[in-house]
């Protein structure tokens, strides 16, 4: 077996994919999600362990080395997959946890299954560990998981992050095993959520469901105190603004408002394709614009960019449908020989694509129904160096309360979401580039390496955190940012 590792990183995904070289040949690269992007810096210097299920069904493979990280498979057979992912995680979970906007689905045969897959990632994690080893588990996927590992090596530092919601008592108190659930969560030392509102949440659970005595942030769980707090996650900054920046992509931008049509404006939303997100109001709002003339085509087109996500439950399925069927009437209505009001891709695109089509873009919309963060607004907001474009934005994603100069709407009203959409569309560009200014400075100061490094001091792992600094500059305090660039690499003004 390979050395133990000091840190260890527990996540239902390894964060690699496994693709085909040009002469047949199978490797393993890298992901390019913000979670590694954050922790590669410390997995790499703590000689860290990063455990997960690498995809596919069956045996796991061993453990290898990318990039610096020691990479642990954990196997999932083909009923785990349907009953402890797309089942219990994913049509019980996630609805539940996202304000129930799809009613969640509760099978005792997905329960057990969830069970043991948590079994297995605790066992797994308690082999890897060195002795007083620090443990970050990832997700909802997870939740059990924190209590075993503890049950299997209480001389570990537990720390969980769940990376969507957390409902309220009232929703959570429908779900049944409630109980070990919390009890699973309340394995680790620290608990961690996107927003303060969700910690407050589990907070008043472990009152009312488990008779516990919060104090402040904090619950004594038998002869331990558990901490519980909000750390809104963050996307890698730099890294986007020097994509954006690059030459290849400003050619790409233009290139895609040609074959747009070079319209006034350009309405863009990128979404997983998921009930969450909020697509279907969005796209009904656009279609009511066209009715009454507010908006037209070709003068202004949208742009929707539907990544498939988890094609094989009924909710998506159906989903999928209603959006199409959506896009096309619209484009019947009001679409040109030529130019449709909507162009929708149904379909993943690649990080260089997506940034071009955020330069390109006038307005982004945002506009889930619930969501724990919503990276893909930040993202936005880090591609205009430009200080164009204007962000559309739910209030009920989290990233509404770090976003605050976007044209906020609540996505369940219609009127709202047009207004919202109109006032973006017509937009001062004195205003606009204000707005986009503000929002830019403030993700500088708080990009996902300050999320990962805050989140690991409050679990009291400075070694950690200064691996983390001796690769990233700390987060200007508060009261200083950073000064926006500008597109020829000087200061913005």
């Amino acid at each position: 077996m390979s050395t133990a590792s000091p840190f260890v990183v527990v996540a239902n995904r390894l964060p690699v994919d496994e693709v085909t070289t040009p002469d047949g040949g199978r490797e393993w690269r890298r992901s390019p999600g913000g979670l590694v992007t954050a922790l590669h810096p410390i997995m790499r210097a703590e000689h860290g362990t990063w455990l997960g299920w690498a995809g596919g069904t069956g045996p796991a493979a061993d453990e290898f080395e990318l990039d610096g990280m020691r990479l642990h498979p954990v196997a999932l057979s083909a009923q785990e997959f349907e009953k402890y992912y797309e089942g219990y995680s994913n049509a019980t979970l996630w609805p539940l946890y996202h304000d129930a906007v799809e009613p969640p689905v509760y099978r005792r045969s997905w329960w057990d299954n969830y069970r043991e897959v948590n079994r297995r990632f605790a066992a797994e994690t308690a082999k890897v560990a060195a002795e007083g080893a620090v443990v970050w588990i990832q997700d909802y996927q997870l939740q059990l998981v924190p209590a075993m590992l503890r049950e299997l090596r209480p001389d570990l530092r537990i720390g969980f992050f769940l990376h969507i919601p957390f409902p309220p008592v009232e929703l959570f108190m429908q779900m049944p095993r409630r109980v070990e659930i919390m009890q699973g969560l309340l394995g680790a030392d620290l608990v961690g959520f996107q927003r303060p509102l969700a910690a407050q949440n589990f907070l008043r659970l472990t009152r009312h469901l488990l008779g516990l005595h919060p104090k402040g942030p904090e619950v004594r769980v038998d002869d331990r105190t558990v901490r519980v707090a909000a750390f809104p996650i963050s996307i890698d900054v730099g890294e986007i603004e020097r994509l954006a920046a690059s030459e290849s992509v400003r050619a790409r931008s233009a290139a895609i408002r040609e074959e747009l049509g070079n319209p006034k404006h350009i309405i863009l939303g990128v979404d997983r394709l998921d009930y969450t997100k909020g697509i279907d109001r969005r796209l009904k709002a656009f279609r009511e614009l066209l009715q009454e003339g507010t908006l037209a085509v070709p003068d202004v087109v949208m742009v929707q960019v539907a990544t498939p996500s988890r094609e094989r439950v009924a909710h998506y399925q159906t989903l999928r449908d209603a959006v199409e069927l959506q896009v096309g009437r619209i484009n019947g209505d009001y679409g040109k020989v030529g130019v449709p009001a909507v162009h929708y891709l149904h379909q993943s695109v690649d990080r260089t694509e997506l940034t071009a089509l955020y330069c390109a873009a006038d307005v982004m919309m945002v506009t889930p129904l619930r969501d724990g963060m919503n990276l893909v607004a930040k993202e936005y907001v880090a591609a205009r160096v430009d200080l164009g474009g204007s962000l559309v934005l739910s209030e009920f994603a989290g990233a509404a309360s770090d976003l605050r100069q976007a044209y906020l709407v609540n996505p369940h009203d219609t009127d709202a979401l047009k207004d919202g959409l109109v006032r973006a569309v017509r937009v001062d560009p004195t205003e606009s580039a204000r707005r986009m200014r503000a929002m830019r400075r403030f993700l500088r100061g708080h990009d996902v390496d300050h999320w990962a490094r805050s989140f690991l001091t409050a679990l009291g792992v400075p070694e950690a955190t200064d691996a983390l600094a001796a690769v990233v500059p700390p987060a200007p305090p508060p009261g200083r940012t950073r000064r926006p660039v500008r597109r020829d690499g000087g200061p913005a003004r």
